[in-house]
């Protein structure tokens, strides 16, 4: 039996600064708020060591470069005869903008650039992402979710009371991402992540699995999810249905940023100056929801998901680390009170109704059925996938060496 805390007791247990078993890493600014966090006797953390490993993985330079052209020849072998060489995941943010930009420009790829949209969308982001498909010569395909299942999906992952509330509009991108390659006959999801330049949030944070979701769902839950189909997936993505794309259908995920030389000030600059892109304010902000994210994590799980985000960028020489502890000691201005009341109004909810939810004891996702102990089964099948592209590369990571 679980036992029960409210938002206060359990932060007590969550040593913090000032704390006698409060420790911070001598090398980025990960700390002891984060679950499953390690320190060698250097004081450098766990987070650190995955870090550096990946680093040795996935080399730079000339030998990133020779890795991108490999993977273009194999998307442009893949692709004959169709009329994309691959699906590009494209939410108008950084990230995203920029991995299209450059399987366009400089891999001379044919991609289809895929959105989904879940109702929360930032403007300024919509924006980007038709610039950007309109001088690029791309095509736009929005998957838009139906509004029933994906509000009523937010509000159980309210209730349910855990940090990794996004999991619906998580989950829904990638089944828009693999739907539509599967329905196109598209051998190639590449999408824009990378380890150097936002992290690996830690598991508890953020855990993806398919039947967490249906979980959630069936205990908190009022609108029936639509049944899995290989073209329209919904909100549907387990360990049978990755299953399905990777060996049944073949599709490979490959994550181009983790071999380029990518540093975000300068494709600030770039892509302002080649497709008169906009900040849309914010690392996540392309998406309106964050800022409701953000100002839970931090009230009720004692989580500043910066913490991941900026240890990355420290490790990688794009920021100090002076300079990311002097922005976590401030409230994040994602956290804007307008945009979250507009959040907690468009999900139907009154400010009452909300704070109740960031009252209610925190749980996570061990809380609640899961397919946790059969990953755990599985973790050299998903290494080997990891490797092969037949899963995103940081799968293994996210699942085996970010806490549990």
């Amino acid at each position: 039996m679980i036992t029960q805390s409210s938002p206060a007791e359990v932060a007590k247990t969550i040593p913090a600064p000032g704390s006698p078993h409060y420790q911070r890493c001598a090398r980025c600014i990960m700390d002891t708020t984060a679950p499953g966090i390690t320190f060698d006797e250097a004081g450098i953390c766990n987070f650190c060591d995955l870090h550096d490993r990946l680093e040795s993985a996935f080399p730079l330079g000339e030998t990133g470069r020779a890795t991108v052209q490999r993977l273009a020849d194999d998307m442009r072998r893949a692709g004959r005869g169709n009329r994309y060489d691959c699906v590009v995941g494209l939410s108008g943010g950084r990230d995203s903008t920029y991995t299209l930009w450059y399987c366009v420009t400089q891999l001379h790829l044919r991609p289809l650039a895929v959105h989904f949209n879940d109702g929360f969308g930032n403007p300024v982001a919509g924006e980007n992402m038709l610039h950007t498909c309109r001088k690029l010569g791309v095509e736009l395909r929005t998957i838009t979710s139906d509004w029933r299942e994906s509000k009523d999906l937010k509000i159980a992952f309210l209730k349910a009371s855990v940090p990794d509330m996004e999991e619906g509009t998580d989950l829904g991108i990638a089944t828009s991402l693999y739907g539509v390659a599967a329905k196109e006959n598209v051998r190639h999801v590449v999408i824009g992540q990378s380890f150097r330049t936002e992290g690996i949030a830690p598991l508890s944070w953020n855990y993806l699995d398919g039947k967490y979701l249906r979980a959630v769902h069936k205990q908190f839950g009022t609108v029936p999810l639509r049944r899995w189909q290989p073209a329209d997936p919904g909100f549907n993505l387990g360990v049978k249905e990755m299953f399905y794309y990777a060996f049944v259908r073949r599709i490979k995920t490959v994550t181009l940023l983790y071999h380029l030389d990518y540093v975000r000030s300068e494709v600030d600059e770039l892509l302002l100056r080649e497709l008169a892109w906009q900040n849309p304010g914010a690392h996540y902000f392309d998406d309106l929801y964050q800022s409701l994210i953000y100002y839970l994590n931090r009230v009720k799980f004692n989580i500043d998901r910066r913490l991941f985000n900026y240890s990355a960028l420290v490790r990688s020489g794009q920021m100090s680390r002076e300079v990311a502890l002097d922005r976590v000691s401030r409230i994040n201005s994602i956290e804007d009170e307008s945009v979250i009341m507009l959040c907690i109004k468009r999900l139907g909810l009154t400010r009452a109704e909300f704070e109740a939810f960031v009252a209610s004891p925190p749980k996570t996702f061990h809380d609640y059925p899961n397919n946790y102990q059969v990953l755990q089964l599985l973790r050299w099948p998903i290494k080997w996938m990891s490797r092969l592209n037949l899963i995103p590369e940081s799968a293994y990571d996210k699942y085996f060496n970010c806490g549990t």
